[in-house]
Parts: C-alpha cells; sequence; structure tokens
C-alpha cells in the first residue's frame, strides 16, 4: 500500500516512516501542510497520516480540502490536540481515526493495518484466491500451512494484484503503488517481477496474466483435465 505520512518533528517522522517501510509499505514523508496539500492533490495514496499542527497549512485545513476534491484515501490523525471537541471537528470533516500523542506503536501499526484493510473493503484480516492465502497483519501468503519466501519487491506487486483479484490494474497504477518519492521503479522492471512470481505461483494454480497495453490481473490457471 503507498501511505503519505506529514509530520514536522523530523525525529518522529524517520521513526513511523521506517517502521511502515519495515512492513513493506511505500511511503512518502512531507513536514508541512502546503507540501502534503499538493502531494495529496498530485498523486494517489492508500492512506494518510497527518500531524495537525504543521507549519504553512493546518492539517484540519489539509484534511478539508483534500475531502472537498473528494479523495478518498483513509485518514489517520496523530496529534496531541486530543479535546474532545477537537476529535469531533477532525471526524466531522472526513478523518477516518484518531490517534492521540504520546501513543504506542503497537497501537499505531494495528490501527494503520484496520484502515489499510478497510480501504480494501475487507472485513477479515486473511485473504484467499485460488491456492493462496494472504495475511494482512503479518503481509505474508501462505499455500495451505506453508509461508511463501517472496522477496520485497515481488511481495508488494503481488499484494496489489491479490487484493485486486481478476480485475486488471493499470501498469503505472502498479509503479505508483510501489514508488516512494525517493524509488525509481520502471516498466521493464514491473515486467520482470512479473515474470518472476509467475514461475513462483504457477504450483499454486494462479498466474499473472497481461492485459495488453493496460496492466496485469491475477487470475487462476485452468485445471489439468
Amino acid at each position: 500500500m503507498r501511505i503519505l505520512l506529514t509530520e514536522d518533528n523530523i525525529a518522529l517522522a524517520d521513526g513511523l516512516s521506517a517502521i511502515l517501510r519495515g512492513t513493506g509499505h511505500a511511503v512518502d514523508v512531507v513536514h508541512d501542510g502546503a507540501s502534503a496539500n499538493a502531494v495529496i492533490a498530485a498523486e494517489n495514496f492508500d492512506l494518510v497520516i497527518l500531524d495537525l499542527n504543521l507549519p504553512e497549512m493546518d492539517g484540519l485545513d489539509v484534511l478539508r480540502a483534500m475531502r472537498a476534491r473528494q479523495n478518498q484515501a483513509a485518514v489517520l490523525i496523530l496529534t496531541a490536540r486530543g479535546t474532545p471537541e477537537e476529535r469531533v471537528k477532525g471526524l466531522d470533516l472526513g478523518a477516518d481515526d484518531y490517534l492521540i500523542k504520546p501513543f504506542d506503536i503497537a497501537e499505531f501499526e494495528a490501527r494503520v493495518r484496520v484502515l489499510l484493510r478497510r480501504q480494501a473493503g475487507l472485513r477479515s484480516a486473511t485473504v484467499g484466491f485460488g491456492g493462496i492465502s494472504f495475511d494482512l497483519n503479518s503481509r505474508t501468503f501462505s499455500a495451505g500451512a506453508t509461508p511463501l519466501d517472496i522477496p520485497a519487491r515481488e511481495l508488494g506487486l503481488l499484494e496489489i494484484l491479490f487484493m485486486r483479484a481478476g480485475k486488471v490494474v493499470a501498469k503505472e497504477a502498479i509503479i505508483q503503488s510501489l514508488t516512494a518519492f525517493d524509488d525509481d521503479i520502471s516498466a521493464n522492471a514491473i515486467e520482470q517481477y512479473v515474470s518472476r512470481l509467475r514461475k513462483r505461483l504457477s504450483p499454486h494454480g494462479l498466474t499473472v496474466k497481461t492485459a495488453r497495453g493496460i496492466g496485469y490481473y491475477l487470475d487462476k490457471l485452468p485445471e489439468a483435465s
């Protein structure tokens, strides 16, 4: 999943972004409200983690502008402004959840997982397709009881396709989902990841098919007669 973290405390931003990247997400980080507003208007994110006390533009104003543009990304507010009035105001403006500083990292991670699961339209933390299941909490794939060892980039690609199994995902959308500001992934690299994934998935009855000129989709292999 692609996440935007907006936090003016550099040390906290570095720590949270490292945690999120460590679980395989593509994370972009900005440190002021004006930058957050501009990036949200130009890019697509699954989740925006938004501090309220931001320089240049208040976090609530960023949220207000975001929802006015009909942007439906999930929003987790991080703030020391924890009065009931502040929480109600943020929720009324379209925030999905609130976390009051200081907070426990385990709770932060759990709330991120819940919002990403909700964003994908899932009630359960485990999703199955063909002979493979995906645990959203641990971000691991398994065939039966056997975990699949998949390198990070291929795992990220498989997650994108798995969450939209049977539906075509545009190549540009895949690149954007896997890419943070400081990353560089080419269309040729995506083709290489797809080729490797096909080999990994074939023994489990799945494959990645190409929608020529558009993108890729996850599908089941025909059963042998």
